[in-house]
Parts: structure tokens; sequence; C-alpha cells
């Protein structure tokens, strides 16, 4: 299994809108290496869910359910997009500015390379990610 982090500005999308949802295409991802993260992703593996610009924060869990395939949003079919079902909510909100004050995360690439809308997560970082979170291995399973 791999883990990732994916980013929504949560006035485009918020997690509520994706706990409403369960299941969502994550579709208008325009830059070429989100695209090849997001080809990269297999059914079952785990995303953060991110609140961008607004909160800048890991607010949830997601699965892929669905492997990369061509974006609907994209008129001419050569963007890709997933689709991540809700697993759980996290918590308490892990900040971008706990984040970068702890220096084993400082080589996650939401510090390295901030505008990355979609990047994998180490399975050691994620680890820690939940635990801040307050995620237990009980609330990914449920």
């Amino acid at each position: 299994m791999n883990y990732w982090l994916i980013k929504s500005e949560p006035d485009a999308f918020s997690w509520q809108e994706q706990i409403q949802n369960n299941i969502e295409p994550w579709t208008g991802i325009r830059n070429h290496q989100a695209k090849k993260n997001l080809q990269s992703m297999k059914n079952g593996d785990l995303t953060f869910f991110y609140h961008s610009n607004v909160g800048k924060e890991i607010v949830g869990i997601v699965r892929i359910v669905k492997e990369a395939y061509p974006d609907p949003t994209d008129p001419d079919q050569k963007w890709s997009c997933v689709d991540v079902q809700t697993v759980c909510s996290v918590p308490t909100p892990v900040t971008l500015k706990q984040i970068k004050a702890i220096p084993e995360l400082q080589e996650v690439s939401l510090i390295k390379q901030s505008r990355l809308s979609v990047m994998p997560i180490t399975p050691e970082h994620w680890k820690l990610l939940c635990n801040l979170g307050g995620i237990t291995q009980a609330d990914i399973k449920k």
C-alpha cells in the first residue's frame, strides 16, 4: 500500500462535501508531476485530505477506489483523475505550522514542494502524521 496527500481549497471542494458525497472523482489536476502521482495510485491506497489556502491542515483520510482514468473535466482528455472514498475525519486536524515545526517531517513534499496538489507520503511520515491527528488503525479500518 502507498500513502498520499491530496489538496483541495475548502471553498472549491471541502472535507464536508467529501463526507456528504462519500465517493468523489478527484478532477481538475493540471500539473504533470501531480498527474504522474495520480497515475501511480492503486486501489486501496490511503490519502490525507488537506485543506489548502484556508485552514492549511490535514482534515481527513480517503481511500483510492478507482485508479487513474481520463479526467472528464478535461475536453482534451490528456489529464487524469482517480475516485476517492471517505474513510474518516482527523480527530485533531494537523496544521501546516505543526508539520513545519517537527524535524522528522522536514522532507515531506508539503513543505518542500508546497504548490504540488497530489504528493506521496512515506510510511514513516504517514504514521507520524496519523499520531499527530489522533488517528488509529481502527479509525482507518472502519
